[in-house]
């Protein structure tokens, strides 16, 4: 099968997290020369294929991805688990996020003649809950492949990271994502006996400055500065004649490597040291960065140019599996497709796309062995 092909094949299937929809079966029977292992925990399911090319520890490059994909939704112009194509184009939930770069690097994967020079271990790591929580998915299956000392030196996870044509972005970090709610406490009662009150707008109104949109570090030359963004405040009955008892503000900061939720808590603290309040952090993500100067950065670079690219090395966007990766010590970069339509309705990816980004893996493989 082609890589088209195997995109319909995995885009009928409807593996909304964290249903594996009979995905990893479909995709060992297209690498019969891999060696699988599945990992169940919690109803996901995960998928690791291995195949060595003689000496399995010289190198271990992994291609990695999620086969899971969020709801359909309404109002599709094709059956969104079609996989139909029309024109230039195929369309279905998860043409793009990201069966999509799955497809090509299984395509990859299942041509022989791009292991002519490989020498090492190569591998693919499928989880059916990136979508979702994202607690049993790539983690678990990482944790297992240390005990048994198989975690791979180098990662490519082919999420949708190309802003208008693939080869365009290399993902080689991500900013964290801390979440936080501050309940400002006070004291309720009438408006027109303030005496009496305690107005927890009132007490934190001067302070918001040193809140709202502060950046918390100045950033470098791989991630914007850390700024916290206010996304809700509300307090009160809704009553023109009533003051509120608690205000309580939402927040998110999108943090680089210089902030953590420890710093960001000290801050807080130090800002709220008079005013009686709760805080709740929650980091769901966390930052990492690959160097510029790691292979499989060099690698992927090299082989976008010589395809006459000039690829963006960025860590913006949301966050994704590639943390786990790194948090196992792993060198990762993420590349994929053109990422306009993930999540929406009438998801479609280019088919010219596809063809490519097989060319691309094929390439990289390549290089890793030695040849271009």
């Amino acid at each position: 099968m082609n890589a088209i092909e195997i995109l319909q094949m995995l885009v009928r299937k409807e593996s909304i997290t964290p249903n594996e929809s009979g995905i990893f079966a479909d995709i060992k029977a297209l690498l019969p020369d891999f060696t699988f292992e599945m990992l169940e925990k919690n109803g996901v399911h995960n998928l690791f294929g291995y195949r060595d090319f003689g000496a399995p520890n010289a190198i271990h490059l992994c291609f990695a991805g999620h086969i899971d994909v969020v709801s359909a939704g309404s109002g599709w112009s094709v059956a969104p688990f079609s996989g139909v194509q029309s024109g230039d184009f195929v369309y279905g939930r998860g043409t793009q996020d990201m069966k999509g770069g799955i497809a090509a690097f299984v395509a990859a994967l299942g041509n022989e003649n791009n292991f002519c020079h490989f020498k090492g271990r190569i591998s693919l790591l499928l989880t059916s809950d990136e979508e979702g929580d994202a607690i049993y998915g790539t983690q678990e299956m990482l944790k297992h492949l240390k005990a048994r000392n198989m975690l791979p030196n180098y990662a490519i996870v082919a999420e949708p990271t190309a802003e208008e044509w693939v080869g365009d972005t290399i993902k080689i970090g991500r900013r964290g994502s801390i979440n936080g709610i501050l309940r400002i406490k006070g004291v309720q009662g009438h408006v027109a006996y303030p005496s009496k009150c305690d107005n927890p707008v009132d007490k934190i109104a001067p302070l918001l400055q040193k809140i709202a949109g502060v950046e918390l570090d100045s950033g470098d030359s791989h991630f914007e500065p850390s700024r916290i963004v206010i996304t809700d405040i509300r307090g009160g009955l809704e009553a023109v004649n009533i003051t509120p008892s608690e205000l309580k503000i939402m927040f998110n900061v999108r943090n680089s490597t210089k902030t953590t939720k420890e710093s960001l808590r000290s801050y807080l603290e130090d800002v709220l040291t008079d005013i009686p309040h709760e805080l709740e952090l929650k980091a769901s993500s966390f930052a990492f960065l690959t160097k510029p100067d790691s292979r499989v950065v060099q690698i992927m670079r090299d082989v976008l140019q010589q395809r006459g690219y000039a690829p963006i090395l960025s860590t913006g966007g949301g966050t994704s599996d590639a943390k786990y990766f790194a948090a196992f010590g792993v060198d990762v970069v993420e590349c994929g497709v053109c990422n306009d339509r993930i999540h929406a309705v009438d998801e479609r990816v280019h088919v010219r796309e596809i063809e490519e980004l097989v060319a691309i893996f094929a390439q990289v493989i390549r290089a890793f062995g030695g040849a271009q």
